[in-house]
């Protein structure tokens, strides 16, 4: 957990390294800065998928009492696509500051074709640990990482939606669900199983006297 960590925390080290100060003549550092507002709309939308997927990930090893050689493959999958960010990041930042339409398509595609990647592998990780019960602690073993992996399904499609209606339709359309996942996946960071159980008990739950 402490390597996991590391990287988690150098990845969003990273990712501020794209903000810089505007290069514009004497008088003119406001607009300067303001003209750069796709560097923090794609700064916060990366920012916030790192910080989610570190939640994610303390949610998931909370939940597991021992790791194999396969969990740490699976795990060094998920690592090495969330390392990619900030690439895909930068691409988009200076795309949107260019205001070249075609470079704008084609970074949003880049940027989605990145975050699909990344649901990918965390599909991968639940699917392992889905087939490995026994690295599970006791209370984890009830379908909590199978139910996972319809989350990893859902940011897959969503992120090849998000490709597609920014290349073809509006890059800025696809920008909008890029800051918009990382919400999703924030409020089920603790689990769609989770959600499900919580939802169960509030039901039985007997009502105040």
């Amino acid at each position: 957990m402490a390597f996991s960590d590391a990287i988690f925390a150098i990845i969003i080290t990273l990712l501020v390294l794209d903000l810089r100060v505007p290069d514009v003549p004497p008088g003119r550092i406001l607009s300067g800065l303001l003209n750069q507002w796709p560097s923090y709309v794609a700064y916060l939308a990366s920012y916030s998928y790192v910080a989610v997927v570190w939640l994610n990930h303390k949610a998931a090893f909370n939940r597991i009492q021992q790791v194999d050689r396969g969990l740490h493959w699976m795990n060094l999958f998920v690592l090495f696509s969330t390392a990619l960010l900030p690439f895909p990041t930068s691409v988009v930042s200076h795309a949107l500051q260019e205001h070249n339409n075609t470079d704008q398509r084609v970074a949003i595609a880049f940027y989605a074709a990145i975050g699909a990647l990344l649901c990918v592998t965390w599909l991968a990780f639940y699917h392992y640990l889905a087939r490995n019960p026994d690295l599970l602690k006791d209370q984890a073993k009830d379908d909590f990482f199978a139910v996972e992996r319809v989350r990893a399904i859902a940011g897959v499609a969503l992120y090849i939606l998000a490709g597609i209606v920014g290349y073809l339709v509006a890059p800025l359309i696809g920008l909008v669900i890029f800051v918009l996942l990382p919400i999703f996946y924030a409020i089920t960071s603790a689990g769609l199983y989770q959600l499900r159980v919580t939802r169960r008990i509030t039901h039985r739950r007997p009502p105040p006297p």
